[in-house]
């Protein structure tokens, strides 16, 4: 037996013929070119139309990212206006409580100010009466 060798470029352009197909009475649209021209205008055809399609999928993909962008960036500025409307109302809330701590400081100072009058007050009275109780004891 006798071992042939087809070579793998051979093989390609055997199946690039019958994929053409190799018949003269076949009408191109340039009646110069032979099938193989028509094979590759058909190729670069191809190439053409699947380049313009990636180029627009990538201009929708570039034109979604930018609205989506667009909306974070609507969103962000959202967000920071509420915080800083909360913090804004926390500092008041704050400033609030700040002066009811020191009205309510002043009040209970007062208190025990009036407290304190009241208690020596009622000191010096139980000690008088303590006083006058000793003179009666000691007069008897």
């Amino acid at each position: 037996m006798k071992t042939t060798t087809i070579s793998l470029s051979s093989i390609l352009f055997a199946v690039a013929v019958l994929a053409t197909g190799c018949h003269k009475a076949e009408t191109t649209t340039n009646k110069d070119m032979g099938p193989a021209q028509t094979a590759g205008k058909a190729v670069d055809d191809t190439g053409a139309k699947v380049a313009a399609e990636s180029r627009e999928a990538a201009a929708d993909a570039n034109a979604a990212a930018n609205r989506a962008g667009a909306k974070i960036d609507a969103a962000t500025d959202r967000a920071g206006a509420k915080i800083d409307a909360a913090a804004d109302r926390t500092a008041a809330n704050m400033r609030e409580a700040g002066a009811e701590v020191r009205q309510g400081s002043h009040e209970a100072a007062h208190n025990v100010k009036e407290g304190s009058k009241d208690a020596t007050a009622a000191t010096g009275r139980a000690l008088e009466r303590t006083g006058e109780k000793m003179q009666n004891a000691a007069s008897k």
